[in-house]
């Protein structure tokens, strides 16, 4: 499989971009509304429309349901829904700045287990630039930081399980194309968020909250694509420190929608996160 490693750092950056925005999102829907109920209508218009787009490309359903690991495929989609039901608990539990410093811990442990699942080196150079990228997100997020609230324990398992989902993700790209690992995230994900909907189903009312349900649809698709997309073209290893700048767009996003304030610290922290992914960048050629 041919590595394009610049395209897979620019794939990512832009996913954490789009995530940050579908976060923010998430953050205010699971204070009026069911978790899981969210989480549902998400995916049954993800699975619309990638069944959609599957049934008119050449091959149709029958080529791009063919995967060569479905039990893998069906674990990622899985572990991303539970995953995400734990993560939007802690937005609105811990909130979402506090939530994402723990989440921010994410990369750390997917360069970690990227030898032992993957088989790929993490050199000294990438090990301590992700080092680094993770000081700055304690900088970032040091004041007022809840780290022994129990709610914590929510974004710290989100972080785990998608640290599997995205070495998973890594791992299926070796055996399926982007759009069946595109099928299957849409379409199993919303056959494991509805087997929980019967238990949490509360209706979305309101022009303003369906308007936004539609938004966070859209903003999970493109997120995932492009999560797959970059996974598909970089190691694992290389990717991790650009996930980072997730934390810098959350910070935008709390200074502007959510009356957070930006501090000296925030600033300093940024700095370092953003200076450690474009050293990795220069390391990776």
């Amino acid at each position: 499989m041919t590595q394009r490693p610049r395209l897979g750092i620019a794939l990512i950056v832009l996913s954490t971009f789009v995530f940050a925005l579908q976060d923010g999102v998430s953050r205010y829907l699971g204070a009026q509304y069911s978790i899981v109920t969210i989480v549902a209508i998400r995916f049954w218009v993800f699975a619309a429309v990638v069944i959609g787009l599957s049934m008119i490309r050449e091959g149709g359903l029958r080529e791009v349901t063919r995967s060569k690991a479905p039990w893998m495929q069906l674990a990622r989609a899985g572990l991303l829904i539970v995953q995400i039901w734990l993560t939007i608990a802690g937005f609105v539990s811990l909130g979402l700045i506090p939530a994402h410093a723990i989440f921010a811990i994410n990369p750390l442990l997917i360069a970690a287990l990227a030898w032992p699942v993957l088989g790929e080196a993490v050199g000294w150079r990438r090990g301590v630039a992700i080092l680094v990228g993770m000081f700055g997100m304690l900088v970032i997020l040091r004041p007022g930081l809840r780290v022994f609230d129990p709610a914590a324990i929510y974004p710290l398992a989100g972080a785990f399980l998608f640290a599997l989902y995205s070495l998973l993700t890594r791992l299926v790209a070796r055996y399926d194309d982007a759009a069946t690992t595109f099928f299957y995230t849409g379409v199993g994900g919303a056959v494991f968020s509805t087997l929980a909907l019967p238990f949490f189903w509360t209706p979305i009312t309101g022009a303003i909250d369906l308007s936004l349900s539609a938004a966070l649809c859209a903003l999970a698709m493109l997120g995932h694509f492009l999560h797959i997309r970059a996974y598909a073209a970089a190691e694992a290893s290389i990717l991790q420190p650009f996930s980072y700048f997730q934390l810098v767009f959350i910070t935008a996003l709390g200074l502007l929608l959510f009356g957070e304030t930006l501090d000296g610290w925030t600033v300093a922290g940024a700095g370092l996160i953003i200076a450690s992914g474009f050293y990795t960048a220069r390391k990776t050629g």
